[in-house]
């Protein structure tokens, strides 16, 4: 009985250190792929309407290409999003990093140059972001990456409000404060 508690107690330690020490971090990933520049350094996009086009290739010919299965694109906020937001904030392992919060697209990996094209969801905060592709191997894990320091994109978010519904609620207070009016009115009538 006891060996057998020994037993357990040892896989659950090695299964803590796994979980602990064996993330990949950033750091150790190398870069491997690139974007290519398309005009301007700053854009400015709306969500639902603001569109993306990024356009990737094999950075390094002599990259061991071997294990790439998948290319993931995330929008990741720059650091002028990220101050005092811990929230959004970068760390080197990547299971506890917070600045690519947001998944644009999930493509096979070819080392040919390819592109996607990305409209902003409704649900992207408003900030600075850029781009970073990590490339997956047939496990999932993250194995290399590339990302776009040059451009800044700038997204405005949807902020609910449209003049139909000021207009609304500029009616209904008018009109709670003319009800409000006349039942005082009615009620001092009444006392008389």
């Amino acid at each position: 009985m006891a060996v057998r508690g020994l037993v357990v107690g040892a896989t659950l330690i090695c299964a803590m250190v796994v979980i602990c020490y064996g993330e990949v971090k950033l750091s150790e990933l190398s870069i491997t792929l690139s974007r290519a520049e398309h005009g301007s350094k700053r854009a400015d996009l709306l969500a639902r309407v603001g569109k993306i086009t990024v356009t990737w290739a094999l950075n390094k010919s002599n990259a061991d290409t071997s294990k790439y299965s998948k290319v993931t694109f995330k929008l990741c906020y720059t650091k002028a999003s990220q101050i005092d937001r811990p929230w959004r904030k970068t760390e080197d392992e990547l299971f506890k990093d917070k600045t690519c919060q947001h998944e644009i697209a999930t493509k096979t990996y070819t080392s040919s140059e390819n592109s996607v094209d990305y409209v902003v969801l409704k649900d992207v905060p408003t900030g600075h972001y850029f781009i970073r592709a990590y490339v997956v191997d047939a496990a999932g894990t993250k194995v290399a990456y590339g990302q776009i320091d040059g451009v800044d994109l700038f997204i405005t978010a949807i902020t609910g409000r449209h003049v139909s519904i000021d207009i609304a609620a500029a009616t209904f207070s008018a009109f709670s404060i003319v009800s409000l009016a006349f039942f005082f009115y009615l009620e001092k009538k009444k006392s008389k």
